[in-house]
This record gives C-alpha cells, sequence and structure tokens, in this order.
C-alpha cells in the first residue's frame, strides 16, 4: 500500500471512570471507522485519564490518607493487559477494521498489582492485542504515580501502511529512546501525549525531519466537565481553569510540513491520507539509519531484556 487514511482522536477521557472512557473510545473508534480510517490513534492515558492537577496528598516527606484513595480509585479504573476491557475494545476495533493506538493506564498483574504504568496498546485490524509500549521514564510528579517501563516494550510493528511503532509523551525528548526507533525502521510514529505547549510542536517537526517519517501527535481535549464531581471539590482542582488541556494533536509528513495543524480547544478527529513514498522521497537527502549514520563513529546499544 503507497497510502493510508490516519485518524487522530483528540478527545478527553471521563476522568477516573474506566466504563465511561471505553464506551467513549467504542464510539470514537466506530466513527473513525466510518470514515474509512486504516490507522486510529488515542492520546495519551486515555483509559481512565491524565488526571491532571491533583497531587494525590503528596509532598516531600508525607502522603496523605485522602491520597492514598486518590491512588487506589486510580488504580481500580486503570485495566489490565490482556483483560476484560482489552477484549471489549478489541471488539471495536475489529468492527472498525483499523490499526488502533490507545493510551492506557496499566495495572500490573505480574507481581503485586500495586504498580502502574502509563501505557500504549496496539490492536490489530482484527481487533487482536499486538503488543505494548510501557514508558520509560514518567516526569515530574508522574512519578508518584507511575512505574518505569523497560526495554523489552519498545516494539515497531510492520503493517500494510508501513512500520508502527510510539514513544509516549516526553519518551520524545530522550535521543537515544528515537534512535532506537529510527534503528527499528518506524515510518508511522505515534507519539500520544499531554504536553499541549506551543514548543511540543517545533519537537514534532523536529521529529518527522530527523526520522524523515510520518508523525502523528494525540493530545487530549480536556474540561472540567469531564471530571466527576467530587473531584472538582479538591482544593488543587478549584485552582484550575475551566479548560484543563486545550489539545494540540497535528500530523506532519518527513519533511516536518503539517498535513493537519494543531488544533486547539475542541475535541476533534482529525484525518489525513498518508503517500508513503514521501518517505523515501524524504530519505533522499537525509537517512538517520542508513546513508546519513556513521556506524564506524556511533553505536546505540538498547537492553530489550525484561527487567
Amino acid at each position: 500500500m503507497t497510502t493510508c487514511k490516519v485518524a487522530v482522536v483528540q478527545a478527553g477521557s471521563i476522568v477516573m471512570n474506566k466504563e465511561k472512557c471505553i464506551t467513549k473510545a467504542i464510539a470514537l473508534i466506530q466513527e473513525a471507522g466510518e470514515q474509512g480510517a486504516n490507522i486510529i490513534v488515542f492520546p495519551e492515558a486515555f483509559i481512565p485519564a491524565y488526571p491532571r492537577g491533583m497531587n494525590f496528598g503528596a509532598v516531600v516527606g508525607s502522603r496523605s490518607d485522602s491520597g492514598r484513595n486518590d491512588f487506589l480509585r486510580y488504580a481500580k479504573n486503570s485495566i489490565t493487559v490482556p483483560g476484560p476491557e482489552m477484549d471489549e475494545l478489541g471488539e471495536a476495533v475489529k468492527k472498525a477494521g483499523a490499526y488502533t493506538v490507545i493510551g492506557v493506564i496499566e495495572r500490573d498483574q505480574e507481581t503485586s498489582g500495586g504498580t502502574l504504568y502509563c501505557t500504549v496498546i496496539f490492536f490489530g485490524p482484527d481487533g487482536k492485542l499486538l503488543g505494548k509500549h510501557r514508558k520509560l521514564k514518567p516526569t515530574g510528579s508522574e512519578r508518584l504515580i507511575w512505574g518505569e517501563g523497560d526495554g523489552s516494550t519498545l516494539p515497531v510493528f510492520d503493517t500494510p501502511y508501513g512500520k508502527i511503532g510510539s514513544l509516549i509523551c516526553w519518551e520524545n525528548y530522550m535521543p537515544l529512546a528515537r534512535t532506537a526507533m529510527y534503528e527499528k525502521g518506524i515510518q508511522i510514529y505515534i507519539a500520544p501525549t499531554a504536553d499541549s505547549r506551543d514548543t511540543w510542536f517545533s519537537s514534532m517537526q523536529h521529529i518527522a525531519i530527523e526520522g524523515r517519517c510520518f508523525v502523528l501527535s494525540c493530545n487530549q481535549y480536556c474540561t472540567k466537565d469531564m471530571y466527576e464531581e467530587d473531584l472538582l471539590e479538591k482544593e488543587e482542582m478549584q485552582k484550575m481553569p475551566y479548560e484543563i488541556t486545550r489539545g494540540g494533536s497535528c500530523i506532519i509528513n518527513p519533511l516536518g510540513k503539517f498535513l493537519v495543524d494543531p488544533v486547539f480547544g475542541k475535541e476533534e478527529i482529525l484525518y489525513a491520507t498518508l503517500d508513503l513514498d514521501d518517505i523515501t522521497r524524504g530519505q533522499f537527502d537525509f537517512d538517520v539509519v542508513g546513508h546519513y549514520s556513521r556506524k564506524d563513529v556511533f553505536q546505540l546499544i538498547v537492553n530489550e531484556e525484561k527487567q
């Protein structure tokens, strides 16, 4: 296939409500599928939320009982991979017939069950789980609520529409993580995020140019209406503006040009048809792991063993 249609879903979570988030995701998958999307992308932590504004009762040296209860609630609304929620999402993906990438909060089921990961899950068009990527390094206060992934979940999948993979939010500022993706041959680079600052877009353009790949950057548009009422009663949430996250999702070609400019201030599905031959056109003068690399000088070692 030399072209594919992509759908970047800029939508907000129903914060801390797994069931409502899944219902919303299924409706959006159906909508994108009906529009003929071959690849559908959701934001970081769409299920059950990127809990922006919440402090989980933590200050240096102490944690509060109410904060522990907030974490318990977050954990109970997170999902296991695989798990029943995955089956429900997979059925919707199968009906849409599209590769689908969704940001979730994953509850560890291999050890104590007490660690949460910011994870991206990949479905094939048959609705089956292809794999997942766990965020390697949570940023700032995210480290209070998420564990660290390892090199065993850095997949790039070969599809009829090119090789797809993902790094999450500020992982995209890690040069060696990007290089690992490039060395795996990534062609459609998926960047779910919670960062909507203006500096983010120049980074996405840089990655497209550096990797000579398409970049699908996906963020939430979220307002206070999407938080449960009792969460809004918290002191820290009362200080937050009505518009919690402004959006900023966009689609960029391998020469760093916007196919779809950043969208702000609303929920919307962004669509674009990608000409995959643009990747090779871009590599004419720059191929980051090909003729423009110096493997006799530089080498990257990636530990992909499960830790």
